[in-house]
Order: structure tokens, then sequence, then C-alpha cells
């Protein structure tokens, strides 16, 4: 039993130092090839500053039908939301 035990130890340690070899493999391979990438990627556009958007200008007057219309909306929409 003891050797049994001492064979499933040096298994299991062999096991996860392969993985831990693979793991640091892979992060000195994904580190090397971003600063490749860097290297040869052509640069970034350069943005230009955002400027104020016009704001859509509103009717100067709104149509007393269309205006009663709104109130009685607001009205339905308020008695139907009481709390």
């Amino acid at each position: 039993m003891n050797e049994l035990m001492s064979q499933a130890v040096d298994l299991m340690i062999a096991g996860m130092g392969f993985v831990f070899a693979f793991l640091v493999i892979l992060v000195f391979a994904t580190t090397f090839m971003s600063k490749i990438l860097l290297r040869f990627a052509p640069p970034e556009p350069v943005t230009p500053a955002s400027t104020q958007r016009a704001k859509p200008k509103a009717p100067k007057s709104v149509d007393p039908d269309t205006a009663e219309a709104i109130k009685k909306a607001i009205a339905q929409y308020r008695s139907r939301h009481k709390k």
C-alpha cells in the first residue's frame, strides 16, 4: 500500500508540474505575440474632438388640438397609475 501511495504522489506531482510548465509557456507566448502585434500593427486613427450637436428644433407653437390630446393622455395615464 505504501508503494502505491508513493507512485500516486509521484504521478500527481509530475502532472501538476506539466500543467504549471504549460501555463507558464502559454503566458510567455501570449505576451510575446502581443508585443509583436503592437510593433507591426498600424497606428490607431486619431479621432477628432467631439463637437456639440445642434439640438433638433421643436415647433414654435403647438396646435391647440394636439395640446389638448396630450393633456388628456397625461390625465388618463396618471389616473391609471395612481399609487
